[in-house]
């Protein structure tokens, strides 16, 4: 609550100061052939920037691995019983720079196809923005499963393509997001199993010295943080994460 407060204090504040100031207007006109070209194509161009750097947050959380990283890693905490350990601020950090990490090659592809050919003027804005779809579109394509895929094309009642160049973003992002939640949730049930043994082991031995006042999760939680220790948990962890990704197979 604080935060949402002191947040509105800010767009308050910044509100005031761009009252007070004289701001040059902008006016969208076009004219005709004797006037300046490109005046309504700048502007078009700024609005689309505007939309993308708005749906950057959905973008990032739904379009690349973030999804899967950030809930495996909850589900790890859950697991453990460590409720705030690690913090939602270094889960989300964590899975950022992951997300990077396992983007990059895909980043350095659309750098190729897309970015240096519209700064040399080889190609428009749309052919840039096509080319820049394929290399995500394919990541995409290699994650999600063929029976998500089918089910979002007999909800949409549209023609099923012929090959994967066909396969249109509309049904490929919600395909893709299924099965990321798919894949996220099999990783917690496998990272629950041995922790859950350890839970029982532990509270069958208190049960058994009569001790069932005693939370079986106050003793069984060193046992766990020992267990994820000595097994290098976080290092098995985030290399089977990036495996399921296709990194470092071959």
């Amino acid at each position: 609550m604080k935060r949402k407060i002191a947040v509105f204090m800010l767009l308050l504040l910044a509100a005031q100061f761009l009252a007070a100031q004289s701001l040059p207007s902008v006016t969208v006109s076009v004219k005709d052939s004797g006037g300046k070209e490109g005046e309504l194509a700048s502007t078009v161009k700024i609005a689309l920037l505007l939309t993308v750097l708005t749906l950057t947050p959905a973008i990032l959380m739904m379009m690349t691995s973030f999804t899967r990283l950030v809930i495996s890693f909850h589900f790890l905490r859950q697991a453990m019983g460590v409720q705030g350990v690690p913090p939602n601020q270094v889960v989300i950090g964590i899975s950022l720079f992951l997300t990077i990490f396992i983007m990059s090659p895909v980043g350095v592809k659309i750098n190729e196809v897309a970015i240096k050919p519209y700064n040399e003027g080889k190609i428009t804005e749309m052919q840039a923005l096509s080319a820049s779809v394929e290399p995500l579109k394919e990541f995409m394509l290699k994650q999600t499963r063929e029976k998500d895929l089918a089910l979002f094309y007999q909800l949409s009642s549209t023609k099923r393509p012929q090959n994967k160049k066909e396969v249109g973003m509309i049904v490929l992002i919600p395909s893709f997001i299924l099965s990321e939640l798919k894949t996220a949730f099999q990783i917690g049930f496998l990272l629950y199993i041995p922790f859950l043994i350890i839970d029982i082991v532990v509270a069958s031995i208190l049960v058994a010295l009569g001790m069932i006042f005693l939370p079986p999760i106050m003793v069984s939680l060193p046992f766990k943080v020992v267990l994820f220790i000595v097994a290098d948990g976080w290092g098995l962890l985030m290399g089977s994460l990036l495996k399921s990704f296709g990194l470092g197979v071959t």
